[in-house]
């Protein structure tokens, strides 16, 4: 194996090094949260003498078991990508660069995985940042806190916290990250300067939290929204830190534990195996960034009504057969309107370019169609790690997905014949 070396703050990492690539797995961000740092902001992660080895993906954060369902079935069953083991020594990133660096460096992508907030992680089989590295972007993917470990609230989490905070945990840790590639990315061949956030599912409401939020003003280029992001689409909701507190409170019921130092030092997989009887009475969505007058003051929608999200560009998008809460699907679903009306309000308010899709490939080898997360194997180029029979046409599909999602984040533009959206034409390009 041949390897790379890359100097950050903390101290010097070693990477490995692919044809027209480097990869590094495995970085440090913030300090274990673990003990008594549970359930509070992110630390610096603490520097290191020599040389750390960067070659193995980082642990998930603890979290249910997902080998059940269609989606253990797409995602997290294939024994030639074993799921990592599970620790709240979790965050950690991974950063696949172009090989050769360039005066000014790359642009960088950060992607924010889904998982409803309770479980992925930043490794899993259907991301890679190859095909991105090799058109000329630094890709990272990270972990965050998910679960009772990164959004648990409670008054006394609020009273010992700096700013007043609680509940918003795996959504600081995503800012420590973004604040962490602000200060070392370069190290990478990446501008610090150029930085894409985006996520699908819950990582697009963690991407739609973060150009909402004051305290990554001038830190992001531009954003892109994968099922999930958008205005009164029916999937986000503003959680107020007097509900985010009740559901703590339930949890300190279900967990049996009288005080918040208790349910700080009770194992891990206690609080993981908690959450069925929690979800009876959340309807299975529990946890969302909390509108606590520091990360968030105003709602998602109010803050859009009152052009105070980033002024930046934005591609947004769903899929045919994606999350449907009222039975509608398809161009009639709250995500996909929730998607145009987005870019209403946007094309009211600035001269950014916002850029709408609908991904409506049927998928090969079952009736599922175009599934709510289906798009993944396309835009990250892994099409090769699916069980499905894909087809010339789904290949020659990805490669143009990829071509316009690293486009947006070099230029702002996808290009290739996909035009901005406006009031008046309203395009949205579609992928099928």
């Amino acid at each position: 194996m041949k390897t790379r070396q890359a100097v950050v703050e903390q101290g010097i990492l070693e990477g490995e090094e692919r044809s027209g690539y480097v990869i590094f797995r495995g970085v440090p961000y913030a300090k274990p949260p673990v003990e008594d740092l549970r359930f509070k902001a992110p630390r610096p992660a603490e520097k290191w003498d020599g040389v750390r080895q960067a070659l193995t993906f980082p642990p998930q954060c603890p979290q249910p078991n997902m080998h059940e369902g269609f989606y253990g079935a797409e995602f997290y069953n294939d024994l030639a990508y074993p799921l990592p083991e599970q620790s709240e020594d979790c965050l950690y990133l991974n950063i696949w660069a172009p090989a050769d660096k360039k005066p000014g460096g790359y642009p960088v992508a950060m992607w924010l995985h889904g998982g409803a907030f309770d479980h992925g992680f930043s490794s899993e089989m259907e991301f890679d940042g190859a095909a991105f590295a090799m058109r000329g972007v630094v890709l990272v993917t990270i972990n965050y806190r998910v679960g009772v470990f990164g959004f648990m609230a409670h008054e006394d989490l609020r009273r010992e916290d700096v700013n007043k905070s609680t509940g918003n945990w795996g959504i600081l840790d995503q800012i420590f990250a973004l604040r962490w590639l602000r200060k070392n990315i370069s190290a990478f061949g990446g501008d610090p300067d150029r930085i894409t956030v985006f996520g699908q599912s819950a990582g697009a409401m963690s991407a739609q939290t973060l150009i909402t939020s004051p305290l990554t003003r001038g830190m992001i280029h531009s954003a892109i929204l994968q099922s999930g992001g958008g205005y009164n689409n029916g999937l986000i909701r503003d959680i107020t830190t007097d509900q985010a507190i009740a559901t703590g409170r339930k949890i300190m019921k279900l967990a049996g534990a009288d005080t918040l130092r208790e349910l700080r030092y009770m194992p891990a997989q206690k609080l993981v195996d908690l959450l069925p009887e929690l979800y009876k009475d959340s309807g299975g969505l529990a946890f969302g960034p909390v509108k606590d007058g520091w990360i968030l003051s105003d709602g998602f929608n109010e803050s859009i009504e009152n052009n105070e999200i980033h002024d930046i560009p934005y591609m947004l998008g769903c899929t045919s057969e994606d999350i449907a809460f009222d039975g509608r699907k398809g161009r009639e679903s709250g995500l996909y309107l929730g998607d145009l009306a987005f870019a209403d309000k946007r094309a009211e308010m600035s001269d950014e370019k916002v850029f709408v899709y609908y991904f409506a490939r049927k998928l090969p080898g079952d009736e599922a169609g175009a599934f709510h997360s289906s798009e993944l194997w396309y835009m990250f180029g892994t099409l090769d790690r699916c069980w499905r029979p894909m087809t010339r046409q789904d290949y020659r599909l990805s490669s143009l997905m990829l071509d316009c999602w690293t486009n947006f984040m070099k230029y702002g533009d996808p290009g290739n014949g996909w035009k901005a959206y406006d009031r008046e034409s309203r395009f949205v390009r579609t992928f099928m």
